[in-house]
């Protein structure tokens, strides 16, 4: 402290008194109308009245003469006004001034609305002092600005304090020195060729230039700008130099620049080990030399993550790692490993108080490393690593894993500025990394649910050979609807299914599940194609109806599907369409072509027609049905993708299952779009060897003459040890056709896997099952054959029905 008395300046010299002298301004307020409001000791001394004298009159009383027109309209609308006006002294003389006008608006909370001007003028100028030209050269010295005066042979002749400062010289010391001498370095040329444009053109230049200057430990960013230096006849004699540091706004800039590149690289895919590794790749060499991202190892089980204590030591899961260098050498942890923490470790510590933390690495704390984990002490000395941030992973409250940061080639230390970037990326890929963990956990619930809802494996059928894909959308997308089916059904046909439920998620699984129930409980009833769709899209609209029109809680308006039966022992086969791409249909003699198909609207437009179409298949021929996610792509026209998939089709394959591999490899678009789903099926015959028909006369004695029928066929094919059950079951089938049903009759017995017997007849009445009482002299046939057959059933057909019943065959 000072003695007392003292100011503790004395020795340097007197200091001046900061005096503001009001006087010397004359200040004046004139209202809307021209009358003077406001009037100042500085005015009375200008024009000599007093403000008893001049307050409330006119201020044209003051004028000496009236003011041009041209000048009065000028002050319309006009903020502020300057110039000279001609006023008359109080003692009579006229006064030439310099006016300077402002206009005030009006006070929101006064009542009046009109504005006024307030004017002001010095009322003398003080002629330039001694010591001016003293006090403009300290000016330039002390000037908080780094500025330099260069000569025209860019020889330094003046530097100021903070020139002084910053190149760490004296202006002595960098006296006759140009700039390329004084800073070493190819921005100091780039600077001096620019001043040569200065001294050549007269124009201002502007150079930003990185510097590492000499003294300093940090590189840091200038804004120079370089002006020319006139003489009074204009003739340019020197370049002022001119600097600012721009080195924290600059690095502003770039963390801003990187938490914007964040945004847009970070959560481009819902895929968990690609969002971490995003953010990895973002922050290395911008931020870090090192990044690693390290999740909780239970991130991805099939549960909500709740907040719980965490063990120590922490085990964490590797995720993902980036380093400038290449290969990432630094890393001692492989990518999917779960590593243990030790309790000191930056990632333990910041996970458990929930909070980042930066850590300088030391000699001290290497050492207490090198004996938990030896192999990353080893890593840190190798390579110099000596500051380290951490920042823990949450989202929506739940702690999902730890970002680290290290620095071993970047010179600073992490610093609080560096903190604040990292939690801001960090937080960036933790949303995005919990996002892709609930949509993983939904997209694996609803392929589970889509892979129990299609057919575990198809079943064998003696009337085509069957090979199916199907492949889920890709992540982004989500999992569809698609679905497929083959169906057995009666007199030794089968149905073919492909559907496609708009939208994706569970709920279109689900409703994609009551689809397919549905299709199968409609072919049991064995209803043509186009009666089959016209159920399904009953049934849609229902569901639809049933969920209040929610998107993708029932099969939605877009639902399509395809329906085909087809018959071995006449080789045809009737399809029908609801919105559905139209199959293709590849003959033995290997050429390729779309089957056209009456083009039926989606399911769920309701009360329009379908239509079939009944085609004659060779044996041998290839029917492929699939989903629009097949031949559909972006970027590619739908023909383009039917062409290929002909071309497909048509290449030489031994097996079903190699012409799918081709299809899926030569047709499939490299990211699908959405679900594909593809079945083809072969067709084969059973020819009239294995086929016996015959019309039965609707006469009680025709039952006879059938049995011996039947009887001598089964002879034929060697069955002869089945002889009396179906001889029973002949009997009784024909018996009540002849009974109850019209003529004309038929029986066909099939021999596939099972023997078939139909009995059929013009009349469109189904039998059913009932329970014969004790003394009842009829009405046990059904339940007979019902008892001695594996199934039976009735079709319709357009011009009656078929009574059918199948008998399991011996395996030996």
């Amino acid at each position: 402290m000072p003695p007392r008395g003292t100011t503790g300046n004395e020795g340097v010299g007197p200091q001046p008194v900061a005096v503001v002298d009001d006087t010397a301004t004359a200040r004046a307020v004139v209202d809307a109308r021209g009358t003077v409001t406001g009037w100042s000791e500085g005015a009375r001394r200008l024009v000599g009245y007093p403000a008893s004298e001049i307050v409330g009159r006119p201020a044209a009383l003051l004028l000496a003469g009236e003011p041009p027109a041209h000048e009065l309209r000028s002050l319309v609308g006009v903020r502020r006004w300057n110039g000279t006006a001609t006023l008359r002294h109080r003692d009579g003389h006229v006064l030439p001034v310099t006016l300077l006008a402002h206009r005030r608006e009006p006070n929101p909370e006064s009542d009046g609305d009109a504005h006024e001007w307030f004017l002001v003028s010095p009322v003398a100028r003080t002629r330039a002092e001694p010591d001016e030209d003293v006090l403009v050269g300290w000016s330039l010295t002390q000037s908080p600005c780094t500025t330099a005066l260069y000569d025209s042979r860019l020889r330094l002749l003046k530097a100021n304090a903070d020139m002084e400062r910053v190149m760490g010289l004296s202006e002595a010391e960098m006296r006759g020195l140009r700039v390329s001498e004084i800073v070493l370095d190819p921005q100091g040329e780039r600077a001096e060729e620019l001043m040569l444009k200065v001294l050549s053109s007269g124009e201002q230049q502007h150079l930003r230039a990185t510097l590492q200057l000499a003294g300093h430990e940090h590189a840091s960013v200038w804004s120079v700008s370089l002006a020319p230096v006139n003489d009074e006849y204009g003739v340019v004699r020197g370049v002022l130099l001119s600097a600012h540091d721009m080195t924290e706004q600059h690095q502003a800039r770039q963390r801003l620049a990187l938490v914007a590149e964040a945004g847009v690289r970070i959560g481009t895919t819902l895929d968990l080990a690609r969002t971490a590794q995003e953010m990895a790749d973002v922050a290395v060499g911008h931020l870090a030399d090192f990044v690693t991202v390290d999740l909780l190892p239970d991130i991805e089980d099939d549960r909500e993550l709740r907040a719980v204590t965490l063990p120590s030591p922490v085990l964490l899961r590797r995720v993902a790692n980036q380093s400038v260098l290449p290969g990432c050498p630094e890393a001692v942890i492989p990518l999917g490993s779960v590593a243990t923490y030790p309790s000191t470790s930056p990632a333990a510590e910041c996970l458990v108080t929930g909070q980042p933390l930066i850590q300088q690495v030391t000699a001290d704390g290497v050492d207490r490393w090198a004996s938990l984990a030896p192999d990353r002490a080893e890593r840190v000395r190798r390579f110099g690593f000596h500051s380290v941030l951490a920042v823990p992973m949450s989202a929506r409250g739940i702690t999902l894993g730890v970002a680290t940061f290290s620095r071993h080639r970047h010179p600073e230390p992490f610093e609080q500025d560096d903190l604040l970037l990292a939690q801001e990326i960090t937080a960036r890929a933790a949303l995005s990394i919990d996002n892709a963990r609930r949509y993983t956990r939904e997209r694996d619930t609803a392929l589970t649910l889509q892979s129990s809802l299609l057919p575990q494996r198809l079943p064998r059928q003696p009337a085509v050979e069957v090979a199916s894909r199907y492949l889920p959308a890709s992540a982004q997308v989500g999992v569809g609807g698609d679905w497929f089916d083959v169906i057995p059904l009666s007199g030794a046909r089968v149905a073919l299914v492909v559907g496609d439920v708009v939208g994706h998620g569970i709920q279109a699984s689900a409703a994609m599940g009551r689809l397919r129930t549905a299709v199968r409980t409609l072919a049991d009833v064995d209803l043509p194609p186009d009666e089959l769709l016209t159920h399904l899209d009953d049934l849609v609209n229902r569901l639809s109806a049933e969920t209040d029109g929610t998107p993708g809680a029932a099969a939605d308006v877009g639902t399509t599907c395809l329906y085909a039966v087809y018959d071995p022992v006449h080789r045809r086969c009737t399809l029908a369409r609801a919105g559905h791409p139209e199959p293709v249909l590849l003959t033995p003699d290997g050429a390729a072509r779309v089957l056209e198909l009456p083009a039926g609207p989606p399911l769920g437009l309701g009360g329009l027609p379908f239509e079939a179409a009944e085609v004659e298949l060779p044996e041998g021929s290839l029917l492929a049905l699939y989903t629009d996610g097949l031949i559909e792509a972006r970027g590619r026209d739908i023909d383009d993708g039917v062409n290929l998939l002909l071309q497909a089709l048509a290449r030489p394959s031994a097996s079903l299952e190699g012409i799918c591999d081709t299809v899926l490899r030569d047709v499939l678009p490299a990211r699908p779009a959405d679900d594909v789903a593809l079945l083809l099926a072969r067709t084969h015959v059973l020819d009239e060897a294995h086929v016996a028909t015959w019309d039965v006369r609707p006469e009680p004695s025709a039952v006879a003459e059938t049995r011996d029928k039947v009887s001598r066929q089964l002879q034929e094919w060697g069955l002869g040890e089945t002889a009396y059950v179906t001889e029973l079951v002949v009997s009784e089938l024909v018996t009540n056709a002849i009974r109850y049903g019209e003529p004309p009759l038929q029986l066909r017995l099939i021999l596939d896997r099972n023997l078939i017997c139909e009995v059929s007849d013009a009349s469109s009445t189904a039998p059913h099952l009932r329970r014969a009482r004790v003394y009842d002299e009829g009405g046990r046939g059904l339940m007979l054959v019902a008892q001695l057959c594996e199934r039976w059933g009735t079709r319709h057909t357009y011009h009656g029905k078929t009574i059918w019943a199948e008998q399991a065959l011996s395996s030996d």
